[in-house]
């Protein structure tokens, strides 16, 4: 009886790692199966004719992306691309779909919080330049998340009794849009994260026009977003805005809203 359900147990896995096979899935510990791979990779690669290709990759759960190649010191090169993407039978590379194969790289390799740009071929890059060719996952600890406005160059800030709302950002990964308040107007915008804690806002910031006694807060705040460089975390509740290495702009605590 116990050879009997010792041979049934290892048929069931035979039956369920073919299954696994066939719908594209590896049977063993893989990139696919055992990393946390979903998330934005950002690096600034090698261009033979260009100061460099900054690089933004965004990859999701549901096998889709979005591509971003900025090539620097061209004026108007940014392309764009975005569909699904398909794993190898290992499990260890991805295939971009919608990207020419034959003109521009569509295949990575994925390991622990970075991506490896293969060849045309599909094969690794050799040679001195090949660790140029990475992609590092970008934090994003900062995204999804009520930050409310509590400094202001180095000033504190408090609500306001012409203050229709508490002035405060959210970053939300879809799009990379920005929505929040200045206090009375509503904020919307864009922003793009990259690799070090650098961030960048659209200089173009829409808002609302409702009529407003004292505009200075939101006025100081929009400029902080025109401003900021980079952005600093202390633990997860608190994020500094800031501009190079000076005193911060500007100084958030996240709300968790109930």
């Amino acid at each position: 009886m116990k050879a009997f359900l010792s041979g049934l147990f290892l048929c069931s896995i035979l039956i369920a790692c073919k299954s696994m096979q066939k719908n594209g899935i590896p049977s063993a510990d893989s990139s696919r199966t055992s990393l946390d791979w979903a998330g934005t990779y950002s690096g600034i690669l090698p261009c033979a004719d260009c100061e460099g290709i900054e690089q933004i990759i965004t990859l999701k759960q549901n096998q889709t992306y979005t591509l971003k190649r900025e090539y620097k010191g061209k004026a108007d090169a940014i392309k764009t691309d975005s569909g699904s993407f398909k794993w190898n039978k290992a499990g260890s590379i991805i295939t971009l779909n919608g990207v020419n194969p034959s003109s521009s790289a569509s295949m990575y390799q994925v390991g622990e919080n970075r991506l490896t740009q293969l060849d045309l071929k599909g094969e690794k890059i050799t040679g001195e330049l090949a660790s140029k060719y990475q992609l590092l996952k970008m934090n994003t600890e900062i995204l999804n998340k009520y930050w409310k406005l509590v400094e202001l160059y180095g000033q504190p800030v408090t609500m306001s009794a012409t203050d229709k709302k508490e002035p405060h950002i959210i970053l939300h990964p879809d799009g990379n849009r920005l929505s929040g308040s200045g206090g009375c107007n509503n904020l919307a915008g864009t922003y793009e994260l990259k690799p070090g804690n650098r961030i960048r806002f659209a200089q173009n910031m829409a808002t609302t026009l409702l009529p407003c006694n004292d505009m200075e807060k939101e006025t100081m705040l929009i400029k902080v977003l025109q401003t900021a460089d980079n952005y600093s975390l202390s633990g997860d509740s608190v994020m500094t805005l800031n501009k190079a290495r000076m005193a911060p702009l500007a100084r958030f605590i996240v709300v968790y809203l109930k």
